[in-house]
């Protein structure tokens, strides 16, 4: 087992003139075939009875789980309370864990029916975790995709507003192109008006866009 929240109270005292090696975890075997044991006999995946409204609270997560506190009263969760009293804090470990034998045989509790509670809650948790991660990851995926059609909208979206400013700069370009011809052939136009009425006045009254209009040679002044 990868999780050694049993170490702090599970004690198992070798037989009689033998001395059980303690595991990696200072336990002794035969409390860790305890436990396995009754890891064994619980269920991997527990079963949800109801939806959890309220993800933050764990008691409810345990109430959809159908998990009831035994009838001595004496849960993983008071136990740990005791643990973290006032009254064993700071205390050892050895001190601690039996304190907490001590009060569970006062009070008819077995140290396995504390852990067995412990592995329930424990795997309602890891469970509803792996109902909470699948949520996310749908929702994950569903974003994504909702970021990606948006992204696409909004590409197109650009796309036609490039085209529209392209078909505007077009039209200008070609507004403008007619308008250079224009005042070319105006330029043209006042021109030759301009040449004509220079045979006859000292000053031409004509303008000539882009250029001044001067006499020709031997332009004469206006009758009386």
């Amino acid at each position: 087992m990868s999780k050694k929240w049993y170490n702090v109270f599970v004690s198992t005292d070798a037989p009689s003139g033998e001395s059980a090696p303690p595991d990696e975890a200072g336990q002794s075997p035969d409390a860790a075939r305890m436990v396995a044991q009754i890891a064994a006999s619980i269920p991997a995946e527990p079963k949800f009875s109801a939806p959890v409204q309220n993800p933050t609270s764990f008691d409810e997560i345990y109430q959809a789980a159908e998990i009831q506190t035994p009838a001595h009263g004496y849960s993983i969760e008071k136990v740990a309370t005791m643990l973290a009293s006032e009254h064993l804090r700071g205390l050892s470990a050895d001190i601690k864990r039996n304190s907490i034998l001590v009060a569970l045989e006062a009070s008819g509790a077995k140290i396995e029916d504390v852990i067995q509670d412990a592995i329930h809650r424990d795997r309602a948790l890891d469970s509803y975790e792996r109902v909470l991660r699948k949520s996310l990851t749908d929702v994950q995926a569903k974003k994504a995709d909702e970021n990606r059609q948006i992204e696409a909208e909004m590409n197109k979206m650009l796309s036609d507003y490039r085209a529209r400013i392209q078909a505007n700069n077009e039209a200008l370009a070609k507004e403008s192109e007619r308008f250079s011809t224009w005042l070319t052939q105006k330029q043209r136009e006042e021109k030759s008006i301009a040449d004509a009425v220079s045979y006859f006045v000292t000053e031409n009254p004509i303008t000539v866009s882009g250029a001044a209009a001067a006499p020709p040679a031997g332009a004469k002044t206006p009758a009386s």
